[in-house]
């Protein structure tokens, strides 16, 4: 008989187990649907003339990209011409991509006010920036010295409007990373911004407040186009708003990562937006993403301009590689972006706030403490809710409120003390039970994570099969939740009480610190509270063991649940294509470190998409069967995931090389070699051991050792710094140092012109120039400083706090870009009669023939970034 109930019950709880994952899966499918703007109609290139295109907007990413051949910043002194839809532009040898790019903007943006009726007044200009400031980005100091970088700007406004009228700018780059043909990252953007204006103008809408587009072309740089505008340019003063339109990937949800300084640009987008995308998280944990974006010069750095960061987040896997190609746009992109953009510029353009905050907000910089930033989500794209934080405070307290009369609730109509106490403790325990369940959905991931890559050769198996990554730890995750039922009985009363207690302490938490994601958990404790009284009115009419009883539970509960998968199936998305480039991970623990992290966010996922239905449906899935059917799915899946290759076409691998010349003078060269350096956690061993056909190369068909003459520190790398420190170990090999004086004759130099003493005890300032000798192709230049170093004239002969490069001395490291035909001057101060140790380090785009051979060799789903540098050191 009791074997006979156990079947019964096991049925049940396998109906139960299938219902659910029905639910869930039907609501990924919808997630899934929404998160790649499947929902979205591109519009083709036949579309009406007052309506959004996006096969118009991607036709001009192609002419970018396909094109241009590459917009990488460069110094190219010789003058070619070369035609682009039958457009002729006279730009400069080497690599021709980022002048050509200006161009074509500039002539689609002139067609464009040819076009334009008598109404408009507008306004098109090149103009070439130059500036030096210092900033921190990716936690360390650098001090960016350039000159003569090119911003497109076109401003759009009435033909009675005036010069310093209030305008709101739409800021966008043109240029593109090393090694990439920047479709996504960000030709995606200026397209956009190509046919917006356009729309403006054939659909005869004449903005009653000027719109200025600033198509920049030194993002890629570390922001020195948007900084060059925002100090120098005539409209800097005149701008009362602004949008910044960026990509990490090739398309997806266009999320707003970032608003302020105030809650209004939050408002406007939330009012107007067709799709409305974005939370108010992103912002609190922006900071911890490897890279920045223009928004900072505009809304933090130079000014406190009110305005939206607004970013294509998926697609990640292309970021800054060969693959951010037209082909791998995700179509539906460009389409949503642009039909809420338009949107939003009529409605700035239209505010009477804008008129203000051009005199207010930047000059005073002083934000309103009325008009802080808001909390705001949206609902898959269909809506967005946004109330202030100090609605927050009241709205998140509510549920607190309800918290504090279960007591009340649980002993009623009993009034004796000693039942009240009972009733608190039941709480408490109920919290405790929670509590337990959602760790331990994170540590048994984690766990599963580990103990895999104990017995396999490379770590990350789920990066090309994001899908993977669910299975192998939703299971065992799933497990975590029902193990504590499983072990200890408690009341599904004071289960559910607390399970909702714990929620309202999570909300209240969220609005002590500050932070923006409370949102989450009180949707989770209100939502609850619906449930709780559909389930107590079913449980009367069909007993508390029938599936309609616990459907009256789930069903109230299903937007919530819904809106979970979306939030986590966009964050686990996210993270799993972040992981690629995820920065430098010492071994041999940081081998572990993307499965735990995965695990880990797969885990809490699970937790607070499961977590507000268990305290029901574990009294019926908290079975040995259900859990060892889990735990086997869990096996099964490892051990499959254990046989997949981590990376594809589709999921390249980021590899950097670097070939490397150590000059001794502006002709000679004293070393050569080849650098290797990747930026996950399968290390330069996984690489070369999967690359047979280059491992062989580099070392004349030898097999390849990883010993320790072969390692280089990260001061060999100093000319991508900062960005070198998310680099994960390298390796150099010795390379022909000749070759490349067939191409180049004369190599980076730097000289004396003038020292100056300025005291008996060995204070002088030395003046330098550098020479960039015949290298045509240079895209930055880095300048190491040690010693007594007391000032420079770079930074407005500001001198930031000192850098430490591989546990050497203390540095200071100015990068210098730019093209001109003059050689950079600049002046040292020291300190003290011991010399200034200078290190030069010179990037350059051209590959010799030996080193884009070698290039070749790697297999296709690596990518490549290859470059050359020039490395010389002084002592002045």
């Amino acid at each position: 008989m009791g074997l006979w109930t156990r079947s019964i019950e096991d049925r049940r709880a396998f109906r139960c187990l299938f219902c659910l994952a029905m639910l869930y899966g039907l609501a990924s499918w919808l997630v899934y649907t929404v998160l790649h703007m499947r929902h979205v109609l591109p519009l083709g290139p036949d579309a009406p003339l007052d309506r959004f295109s996006e096969a118009r907007a991607v036709d001009h990413v192609r002419q970018l990209t396909v094109g241009t051949g590459g917009r990488q910043v460069s110094i190219l002194p010789i003058t070619i011409t070369i035609s682009i839809r039958s457009v002729s532009f006279r730009v400069l040898e080497g690599s021709p991509g980022l002048e050509l790019a200006a161009q074509y903007i500039k002539s689609q943006l002139e067609e464009i006010a040819r076009n334009a009726g008598p109404s408009y007044r507008i306004e098109v200009e090149e103009s070439l920036v130059s500036g030096s400031f210092s900033m921190y980005f990716l936690h360390h100091r650098v001090t960016l010295h350039y000159r003569n970088h090119k911003n497109v700007v076109m401003r759009i406004s009435s033909n009675i409007s005036e010069e310093h009228d209030s305008s709101f700018l739409v800021n966008g780059h043109y240029d593109s990373p090393l090694g990439s043909l920047g479709a996504g990252d960000c030709g995606s953007c200026v397209a956009s911004m190509l046919e917006l204006a356009r729309l403006i103008v054939d659909s005869k809408w004449v903005p009653p407040q000027p719109i200025i587009f600033l198509f920049n072309g030194a993002e890629e740089l570390f922001l020195l186009g948007s900084h060059g505008f925002i100090t120098t340019h005539k409209w800097r003063d005149t701008i009362g708003a602004f949008i910044d339109i960026e990509a990490s990937g090739s398309g997806g949800i266009d999320l707003v990562c970032q608003s302020g300084p105030s809650s209004w640009p939050t408002r406007v987008y939330a009012e107007v937006a067709q799709y409305p995308m974005g939370n108010s998280v992103a912002q609190d944990f922006f900071g911890i993403i490897p890279g920045d974006t223009d928004y900072r010069i505009f809304a933090e750095d130079y000014g406190k301009i009110p305005g939206l960061d607004i970013i294509f987040v998926l697609g990640g896997y292309f970021y800054h590689t060969s693959f951010d190609t037209v082909e791998n746009l995700i179509p539906g992109s460009i389409q949503g972006r642009g039909e809420n953009l338009i949107r939003l510029i009529k409605e700035f353009s239209n505010s009477s706030v804008l008129l203000n905050e051009a005199k207010n907000s930047r000059k005073s910089g002083k934000i309103l403490e009325s008009d802080e930033r808001a909390v705001f989500f949206d609902y898959l794209t269909f809506f967005m809710v946004l109330y202030s934080k100090d609605l927050a405070v009241i709205l998140h307290t509510l549920p607190l409120g309800i918290l504090l009369l279960v007591p009340f609730y649980l002993t009623f109509p009993t009034t004796a003390l000693g039942s009240f106490l009972g009733a608190i403790v039941d709480v408490l325990k109920g919290m405790l039970f929670h509590f337990s369940s959602l760790i331990l959905a994170i540590i048994l991931p984690v766990i599963a994570a580990v103990v895999r890559l104990l017995f396999t050769q490379y770590s990350m198996s789920w990066f090309a099969h994001p899908f993977l990554a669910f299975f192998m730890f939703v299971p065992c995750s799933l497990v975590g939740l029902l193990l504590p039922k499983k072990l200890w009985s408690i009341k599904e009363e004071t289960y559910y009480w607390g399970a909702y207690g714990l929620y309202v302490v999570m909300t209240m938490v969220y609005a002590i610190s500050g932070l923006s994601g409370g949102f989450l958990t009180y949707i989770m404790s209100l939502s609850m509270v619906l449930a709780w009284l559909c389930f107590s009115l079913c449980k009367r009419s069909f007993g508390p063991q029938s599936l309609r009883s616990l459907a009256g539970y789930v069903v109230p509960l299903i937007p919530c649940l819904v809106y979970s998968v979306y939030y986590g199936g966009f964050l686990t998305q996210f993270v799993i294509e972040k992981m690629g480039m995820m920065g430098s991970l010492p071994q041999p623990y940081g081998y572990f470190v993307p499965d735990v992290i995965i695990a880990a966010v797969i885990g809490l996922v699970t937790g607070w998409s499961v977590g507000p239905i268990l305290p029901v449906t574990s009294q019926w899935l908290a079975r040995s069967s259900i859990i060892n059917f889990l735990l086997q799915i869990t096996v099964v899946v490892l051990a499959l995931a254990s046989q997949l290759f981590p990376y594809s076409t589709s999921a390249p691998k980021r590899v950097v090389f670097q070939h490397t010349f150590v000059t001794a003078d502006s002709s000679k060269i004293e070393e050569s070699s080849y650098g290797f350096s990747v930026v996950d956690s399968n290390g330069l061993n996984f690489l070369f051991y999967n690359s047979p056909d280059a491992s062989r190369w580099l070392l004349n068909n030898s097999i390849l050792s990883f010993e320790d003459k072969y390692l280089s520190d990260r001061s060999s790398w100093v000319a991508t710094y900062p960005v070198s420190f998310l680099f994960t170990g390298s390796l150099k090999f010795p390379a022909k140092e000749n070759e490349i004086l067939e191409h180049y004759k004369i190599f980076p130099s730097l000289s004396i012109l003038e020292t100056v003493p300025l005291s008996e005890h060995g204070q002088r300032r030395i003046h330098l120039e550098l020479h960039l000798g015949s290298l045509s192709q240079i895209w930055g230049t880095a300048i190491n400083i040690t010693g007594p170093l007391a000032n420079w004239s770079f930074a407005d002969s500001t001198l930031p706090e000192p850098q430490t490069v591989s546990g050497g001395p203390p540095s200071y490291i100015c990068r210098l870009t730019g093209k001109s035909h003059e050689n950079w001057t600049f002046w040292l101060e020291a300190n003290s009669s011991e010399s200034l140790h200078v290190d030069l380090a010179v990037l350059d785009q051209y590959l010799t023939t030996s080193a884009s051979e070698l290039k070749s060799l790697f297999p296709d789903w690596a990518d490549v970034t290859a470059y050359s540098t020039f490395f010389s050191s002084y002592e002045f």
